[in-house]
């Protein structure tokens, strides 16, 4: 009887744990597909469609944020809901919004001009960034190793504008640019929102970044787009799909922040990273499977040295830890 009930429940041990990898994995699919998915319709919608309004389509997927974060917190308790306890908590939160939009919005001008695999090219030098405003601004220094490691990461970006056939200076700058701010927001991050009592899970920043980004974004629009809204209306007057697609891309932005949080929730740093790595390269394929933009030698092997830089930056500050 003993024996049996031992099996028995060895057998519900081994089943509850297949499920979990198995949800583990869905989670995975679903970040690495909502990512992608909304790198390449981006593209689409910026470049191949011809739909050129970067700031306003920032501000849609900020709108969707801002609603289904909302929903997602409220009304469905995903996560616990975290108050602001300040004003100067929220004025904390509007620059690193202020920062935020710079990133999206300057990562969406490079892609009407840029590939997707040079964008993801370019975007694998975050860690460079993100150790030069560390250090600039906390005075962080890490081990001379891990600097070291960021010679590759650098390089390979060199290499890889040397054999991209469709490099543009300006795209490449916005490029730059957006990684810059992705990695200064991150920088930030830990130091305006580094008391224990200003902490604020990623679901929840999202929560309070997002309103305060299409605020930002609204004025943005109206004066560089000039009657973007009765374009966007003019264009779904002759392609009603425009409509669907915009729906589409904004709910998907919020779905790349969403699995990326239960992505950290369910496995280990480590593991984020290493996803993270795979993740572009997965991005670079997968793009030039459906663009057909031509790729070089060069440019491949300026993007591996990239992500080996990347992974070796990883693992010294893992060592390092």
């Amino acid at each position: 009887m003993t024996a049996k009930g031992g099996a028995n429940g060895a057998g519900s041990a081994l089943s509850g744990a297949g499920g979990g990898r198995f949800f583990t994995v869905g989670l995975i699919a679903a970040w690495y597909s909502s990512n992608i998915g909304v790198l390449l319709l981006n593209k689409y919608l910026l470049s191949n469609y011809g739909f050129k309004y970067p700031i306003f389509l920032t501000m849609c997927h900020m709108t969707a944020c801002s609603l289904l974060s909302y929903i997602a917190i409220a009304w469905f308790k995903f996560v616990p809901l975290q108050t602001l306890r300040s004003r100067v908590q929220f004025f904390k939160i509007s620059a690193l919004s202020l920062v935020f939009c710079g990133s999206v919005v300057s990562g969406n001008i490079s892609l009407r001009y840029l590939p997707v695999s040079f964008n993801q090219a370019v975007g694998a030098t975050t860690p460079f960034f993100t150790a030069v405003f560390a250090y600039i601004m906390t005075v962080k220094r890490e081990a001379w190793l891990t600097y070291i490691t960021l010679i590759p990461v650098v390089t390979g970006v060199i290499i890889a504008s040397g054999g991209e056939p469709s490099f543009h200076l300006f795209g490449f700058i916005m490029c730059i640019g957006a990684t810059a701010a992705r990695a200064l927001k991150t920088v930030l991050q830990g130091i305006l929102l580094s008391n224990e009592g200003e902490k604020l899970n990623s679901m929840n920043l999202l929560l309070y970044m997002a309103p305060v980004a299409v605020v930002l974004l609204l004025p943005a629009t109206l004066f560089m787009e000039e009657n973007v809204v009765g374009k966007t209306i003019a264009l779904a007057r002759e392609d009603f799909k425009i409509i669907w697609y915009l729906l589409f891309n904004s709910c998907l932005a919020y779905f790349v922040n969403l699995t990326n949080f239960l992505v950290t929730k369910h496995t280990s740093p480590l593991t984020l990273q290493v996803l993270g790595n795979a993740k572009g390269a997965v991005a670079v394929v997968v793009s030039v499977l459906i663009f057909r933009n031509p790729v070089t030698v060069t440019g491949m092997l300026g993007y591996s040295v990239t992500v080996a830089g990347v992974i070796l930056y990883s693992e010294a500050k893992k060592r390092n830890k």
